[in-house]
């Protein structure tokens, strides 16, 4: 009985979301566990990832949540369409929440973290391709204040390829750099037996 009610939640779950009322909700509750001002583009990118997102419910939910006062559209420092969730907006996420159901929730919270993490770690290291005669470098960098942590070029046959590796590395560059460094300071001269045997 239990799997059978957890698979149901899961269908749930899975299903477009094509009721304003309650994209409504989610939307304001998304953006008040986000907790600070979210360009459109992110919003969107992050609403859309989940694939329960019906996009034309998407844009009357906007619409119905900029117009009646619950969250703010303006343009951020770098000239960019912004969302702000209003006083209205952080009082219907807390008091409606129950009326989005809880799969829901989670699933854009969930894609909202992933976003801002992707994100950060694009921020913090930089991938370029430089092509050659025969073949092509990728240089990845980590950049700091004043310095750069790390510059590492690799060689790959082609383009493909480099951009394969480069792609591959911004899936986790922290996790990369980590290991880069955990294997730069477990490295050891090999040792030689020279016992008479």
């Amino acid at each position: 009985m239990q799997d059978e009610n957890i698979f149901k939640m899961s269908e749930l779950a899975d299903t477009e979301i094509t009721d304003v009322p309650t994209l409504n909700i989610l939307l304001c509750y998304l953006m008040y566990k986000i907790g600070h001002e979210v360009e459109a583009d992110q919003l969107y990118d992050i609403a859309f990832s989940t694939g329960v997102v019906n996009y034309f419910t998407y844009q009357d939910s906007l619409g119905y949540l900029v117009e009646n006062g619950l969250i703010e559209e303006s343009k951020n420092s770098s000239g960019a369409l912004s969302y702000s969730l209003l006083p209205k907006g952080e009082s219907c996420a807390r008091q409606l929440k129950s009326f989005a159901p809880k799969s829901y929730r989670d699933k854009l919270v969930l894609a909202a973290l992933r976003y801002f993490a992707r994100l950060k770690s694009q921020q913090e290291m930089k991938v370029e391709y430089i092509g050659l005669e025969k073949g092509c470098y990728v240089v990845i960098r980590c950049p700091d204040k004043e310095y750069d942590l790390m510059e590492l070029k690799l060689f790959a046959p082609d383009m493909r390829q480099a951009k394969l590796l480069g792609e591959r590395i911004m899936l986790d560059p922290a996790g990369f750099y980590g290991k880069i460094i955990e294997l730069a300071l477990s490295n050891e001269e090999t040792k030689y037996d020279l016992t008479d045997n």
